[in-house]
């Protein structure tokens, strides 16, 4: 059952996520701002901003969920030789403004980004405040690629990624999933899935789950030196 869009006014409280249309799937609101605080009570409740230039800001909540369980990402043998031989450097926020700005050019094919100076702006502030992170893929002093996402609680909600070089996201994506499972964490949000993340490992869950999740864990305490600038050294084979 389908329920009306709902627009935002100047609070940052949002409807329930299992309020959103089936169609499109996971249109809840309209409107509002891009303030820390509005993004903060979003991602909380399972919730993200995804709109065009020209729009209206778009909120969105879609079902089923994509995600990774931290430790079902799948690492191919093709892609073992390739990390074991590669001389790439992986970090954590070394260079967040350079992540975003290489995640929103546009793609082959895409004559647009929904990554608009609005929202890197918004994202900047999350990660001065230090919630939103990236993950850095150097060849050499060049930057082949990487991914941002914000992470709260036991959850790490993947915003978008980009790749330069030969597999440097899926390098970001396979040394991040080691990184969080080291440290306890339960999910890595994807929003939407498509054939490339289904291969890695992404699976749908119910929004209905995925809500539960987070009102069980977004609270988690996280160790206070976890998104400080470092160098990543290791993967593993799940």
């Amino acid at each position: 059952m389908s329920h009306d869009i709902f627009l935002l006014d100047k609070s940052n409280k949002f409807p329930h996520a299992s309020l959103s249309q089936e169609s499109p799937n996971g249109l809840l609101a309209v409107g509002g701002d891009l303030s820390a605080t509005r993004l903060i009570e979003a991602y909380k409740n399972g919730i993200f901003p995804w709109y065009c230039e020209g729009e209206p800001i778009l909120w969105w909540s879609p079902d089923p969920r994509c995600v990774f369980p931290i430790d079902s990402i799948h690492v191919s043998r093709s892609m073992k030789r390739e990390l074991n031989k590669s001389s790439y450097k992986i970090t954590i926020n070394h260079a967040f403004s350079e992540v975003v700005d290489g995640c929103s050019a546009p793609r082959v094919k895409e004559a647009e980004t929904w990554i608009l100076p609005e929202m890197k702006a918004a994202y900047e502030q999350l990660h001065e405040m230090g919630l939103a992170h990236s993950v850095e893929v150097w060849s050499g002093k060049d930057l082949a690629g990487g991914l941002y996402g914000v992470s709260m609680g036991r959850f790490f909600f993947g915003e978008s990624m980009f790749s330069e070089g030969k597999n440097a996201s899926k390098f970001a994506l396979i040394y991040l999933s080691h990184y969080l499972a080291e440290n306890e964490f339960l999910l890595l949000d994807s929003q939407v899935g498509n054939p490339h993340l289904y291969s890695m490992g992404a699976v749908d869950i119910a929004r209905s789950e995925f809500i539960k999740l987070l009102e069980e864990h977004i609270a988690w305490p996280q160790p206070k030196d976890l998104w400080q600038p470092k160098t990543l050294t290791s993967w593993r084979q799940f």
